[in-house]
């Protein structure tokens, strides 16, 4: 199961989170969002792919954050078209796409990005851009058809391991991951170490 970790942006912190093994490390690129990180902040980060994560920011500055940062992928949370989408995959980035979910009618919306991007993210919907910290019915994703692998995301914390134990037995193929961010936090854009080590090393167990 792959294991994204979003939301980080101080450098003592994300070495620590990364040394937790995990797959991918997010880093918040919009700058009204509590846990924007500064650049330069990620050169703590060792192997794990390296996400920046972008609202509605153009092709120009999504690559031009890439090249600094040296990112590996790039998530988009905003109103991007599966252009857009296709001209960074072009770029031999990985692509993931965040769409909000509170029904069925919103997996359609997968469809038009399946063939632009390498993951969806499904994340709770709510006012404005970005996670809100609460969950969803992960049933309505048993309705989710696309080829394309997707991550969980939205309202995880250390007390979800039964739910997404019980989803693992019912979801499609292509369930890939979660995303984990505010639900292991003691505050914005710091991780609690402990509490991630503990829950990661559950979800291996599964």
């Amino acid at each position: 199961m792959t294991v994204k970790v979003c939301g980080l942006k101080e450098a003592d912190n994300i070495a620590g989170v990364a040394s937790l093994g995990v797959d991918m490390l997010g880093f918040i690129f919009y700058e009204k969002s509590p846990r924007y990180c500064k650049p330069a902040r990620i050169s703590a980060v060792g192997s794990q792919t390296k996400v920046g994560v972008f609202v509605n920011a153009s092709f120009d500055e999504i690559t031009d954050r890439v090249s600094v940062c040296g990112l590996d992928a790039v998530q988009l949370h905003g109103d991007e078209s599966p252009d857009l989408c296709r001209r960074l995959a072009a770029r031999r980035l990985v692509v993931i796409k965040a769409l909000p979910v509170s029904s069925a009618c919103d997996l359609r919306k997968a469809e038009a990005y399946s063939a632009s991007v390498d993951y969806i993210l499904f994340d709770t919907r709510c006012e404005g851009y970005g996670g809100s910290g609460r969950s969803f019915d992960h049933s309505i994703l048993l309705g989710y058809a696309s080829p394309t692998p997707f991550l969980l995301s939205g309202g995880l914390r250390p007390e979800s391991v039964d739910s997404i134990r019980d989803f693992m037995r019912i979801a499609p193929p292509t369930f890939a991951g979660v995303d984990l961010n505010s639900g292991f936090e003691t505050a914005p854009g710091l991780k609690n170490i402990a509490a991630l080590q503990t829950f990661i090393a559950t979800l291996r167990n599964l």
